[in-house]
């Protein structure tokens, strides 16, 4: 099998890409290295079947010949800046909801027949079932991060049923674990470097919710891959279990032997559109034979043991 994987360079695209390689895949990445390290690819470099493009998904010339002779697309490429959608709402729109459809047009052009696609748990935006299914009734979206990958989704299901395409869509919880560059683990351990005295915690410390370890985020697409053969696959991927920010904030103050002042911003969400309880329900994806390995708390220690093996990965980026 030859892959493209767009942001391939990033997170969770570089750690497939290895896990691709490894089982004897050829893999494209594309990514235009806005937020993907050169650092994440290095294991990926010493693999004959590896191939890197530095293109945007915006650049429909480029992603065309970068797809052309892939049999299918990891589409992992989007702006996941949750927190601040409100400041730059044309970002989500431009690199999640164009870039998708500029993706979608690629592969009817090259021929390509299948695509995986890295949605979100926020399209559930508040919901009102926990753990939230697949097919829970869909509320008043709450982030224009969420809209943009919702409104993505329903671009890809609709390719699907007029252009013969499979699509696999994957709603994550947030994910953990090595090369990991933002989220509360990050921003938490970047302030206590800085000042071990008091930590800001947005929000009342309450907010519950679920995390996923990188390398089983991994595992549960490959599953879906092997063994879901529908049109449209959509499959949530998270914990049977959630903490609490505080529950974090101690596991990660005690391993780094330290006390802070904590001062919390108050209410239920941290920002507009973040969510006070994300818990998702994976009965479905459990079904074909995937079960997490990595308890949450185990993955933020891993998390926070990469960064502390990798500040530079804290520095600001011009």
């Amino acid at each position: 099998m030859k892959a493209l994987v767009t942001g391939g360079a990033g997170f969770i695209g570089s750690t497939l890409t290895d896990r691709l390689l490894a089982d004897g895949h050829e893999v494209v990445v594309y990514d235009n290295f806005s937020t993907g390290r050169a650092l994440f690819l290095a294991q990926a470099r010493r693999h004959a079947g590896f191939h890197l493009v530095r293109g945007d998904t915006l650049d429909d010339d480029a992603l065309r010949a970068a797809m052309r002779g892939c049999d299918i697309v990891f589409h992992l490429a989007a702006n996941a800046d949750v927190r601040y959608g409100t400041l730059h709402p044309r970002k989500d729109f431009e690199q999640n909801t164009v870039a998708t459809f500029n993706v979608l047009e690629a592969m009817r052009d090259t021929g390509v027949r299948r695509i995986v696609f890295a949605s979100t748990g926020s399209i559930y935006g508040e919901p009102r079932v926990f753990p939230t299914p697949e097919d829970a009734p869909f509320p008043v979206q709450t982030s224009l991060y969420g809209a943009s990958k919702l409104a993505c989704e329903g671009l890809i299901e609709a390719y699907c049923e007029g252009y013969g395409i499979q699509g696999y869509i994957f709603r994550l919880v947030s994910i953990l674990g090595e090369r990991y560059t933002h989220g509360h683990v990050f921003d938490f351990y970047k302030a206590l470097r800085c000042d071990c005295t008091r930590l800001r915690v947005l929000g009342d410390g309450h907010q519950r919710k679920s995390y996923l370890y990188v390398h089983d985020c991994i595992e549960g697409m490959l599953c879906a891959l092997a063994r879901a053969q529908e049109r449209i696959n959509i499959f949530n991927l998270g914990r049977d279990d959630y903490c609490e920010v505080n529950d974090s904030v101690r596991w990660i103050c005690e391993a780094l032997g330290v006390q802070p002042e904590l001062e919390y911003t108050g209410g239920p969400r941290g920002w507009v559109g973040d969510s006070p309880f994300i818990f998702l329900d994976c009965r479905k994806i459990r079904q074909l034979g995937w079960t997490p390995q990595v308890s949450i708390r185990e993955g933020v220690l891993r998390t926070l043991a990469y960064l502390q093996a990798h500040a530079e990965l804290l520095e600001e980026r011009a």
